[in-house]
């Protein structure tokens, strides 16, 4: 019989899809529309960006076998490498590695609800539903953990149901083709898919979330890999059916800039009115994103509050549920709400997860030279090729980020290092070593 205590691997999966799902997706199909306009190069944005988080699941799941605690990166980058790795990553976790992406899929949630409510307070309702899921969130493990399978289950019948819509009974297709033509392979390898790239692999993160709550998972070190690798394949494929789906029901012309995506194609395909109805049904897709944000992210703090007595506050529990830790990481999101502008925030959050995971892949070579966790059950498969795909990927997207987004970049450098400077006075403060827990 499964722990009642423990969340299960349909319960994580559901987790991974969810973080996946969301404001990505819906989003930036627009701005990559801005410097391509080849369907075949579109798509294969999409293949690119999920082959590379295909390689990450992979790698990650050594990770969490090797390294069976929840926190993700943070753990991961203090065993692997230092605590100070380790800290900033948690801090990187803490201030936007999830109350910004939260805030951004409650910020898309708003947009698509007043395409079927135009009067609604876009603001106030992305506030509500943060409000809503983190209340309920504080309830109890079995009450979240439920919540947010039946949630993800209803996204992914939605995501069908739209896709076959699209397909079946849109009044007309648009006349795009989907081979490959003349170009298409200069433009690949051209600076413009790698800066869109940056949109794609910020739609694909979350695919390592289930590693924020590994301590939760039954029997971690056997269910994680399975978990890690069926949630990001699961969302790849939508992905893809997704795109398709997009550029069939609207010109490209309608979506190029646009954030709203999906009510665009929608109004496109079935009409103004059908569109708004169809984009209200989207914005209840994003609630799961946003509840499994609240979900896995406090976990990090916890862990992070566990192992600092400065963050003490953040490790407190009531029924296995770290309260304090999801009452900290809605604060800052709903900070983020009223305050923030959406595609630098994109950028910058998506420039700095990047650097994250990048040294967290890293880890696998630096675990096995240094024989750490060596009876972990699970290897990576296709080692040693499966984590160079990955930090090619993820480091040919960060140095384009550099090179063309130098702002976003400069500011995710800086956010670093303050977090090393705070590991620091931290260490001060507390007036002993940083506990790391084995």
């Amino acid at each position: 019989m499964a722990d009642q205590r423990s969340f299960s691997p349909s319960t994580a999966i559901a987790v991974v899809v969810a973080n996946m799902v969301g404001t990505g997706i819906f989003t930036s199909l627009g701005f990559q529309l801005m410097d391509i306009r080849s369907p075949f190069v579109i798509l294969m944005l999409w293949a690119v960006g999920g082959t590379a988080a295909l390689c990450g699941a992979l790698c990650y799941a050594e990770l969490a076998s090797r390294l069976p605690r929840s926190g993700g990166e943070y753990h991961f980058l203090s065993r692997s490498w230092h605590p100070l790795a380790g800290f900033v990553s948690g801090w990187v976790s803490v201030t936007i590695g999830f109350a910004a992406p939260t805030a951004l899929a409650a910020m898309t949630f708003s947009a698509y609800l007043s395409g079927l409510f135009p009067d609604l307070n876009a603001q106030l309702a992305a506030v509500v539903l943060v409000l809503v899921l983190t209340l309920l969130h504080c309830v109890s493990r079995n009450a979240s953990g439920g919540m947010q399978s039946v949630m993800t289950a209803l996204k992914v019948l939605l995501i069908l149901g739209f896709c076959l819509a699209v397909f079946l009974l849109a009044g007309q297709h648009q006349p795009v083709t989907f081979l490959p033509a003349t170009g298409d392979s200069e433009l690949i390898f051209s600076g413009a898919f790698a800066i869109s790239l940056i949109y794609v692999n910020y739609a694909y993160t979350g695919w390592n979330a289930a590693t924020y709550i590994t301590n939760e998972v039954e029997d971690p070190r056997r269910n994680l890999p399975l978990i890690l690798f069926a949630g990001t394949l699961l969302v790849m494929l939508l992905y893809l059916l997704l795109n398709v789906a997009f550029l069939l029901g609207a010109p490209m012309d309608a979506l190029e800039g646009k954030i709203e995506i999906g009510f665009v194609v929608a109004e496109g395909a079935f009409g103004t009115q059908a569109g708004q109805v169809m984009g209200g049904i989207l914005s209840l897709m994003l609630i799961s994103t946003v509840s499994a944000m609240i979900m896995a992210g406090p976990r990090v703090l916890q862990v992070i509050g566990e192992d600092f007595r400065i963050f003490r506050f953040l490790a407190a529990v009531r029924q296995g549920v770290p309260v304090s830790a999801i009452l900290f990481q809605s604060a800052l999101t709903l900070v983020f709400i009223l305050t923030s502008t959406f595609e630098s925030v994109l950028v910058f959050s998506g420039f700095v997860l990047g650097i994250n995971t990048l040294f967290a892949v890293m880890g696998v070579f630096v675990l096995r030279w240094r024989r750490i966790g060596e009876d972990a059950p699970y290897k990576t498969w296709g080692y040693p090729l499966t984590p160079l795909v990955y930090l090619g990927i993820t480091l040919w997207t960060l140095v384009y980020i550099l090179i063309n987004r130098p702002v976003e970049g400069l500011f995710g450098l800086a956010l670093i290092g303050v977090g090393s400077i705070i590991y620091g006075v931290s260490r001060r403060l507390s007036g002993d070593a940083v506990k790391v827990s084995q």
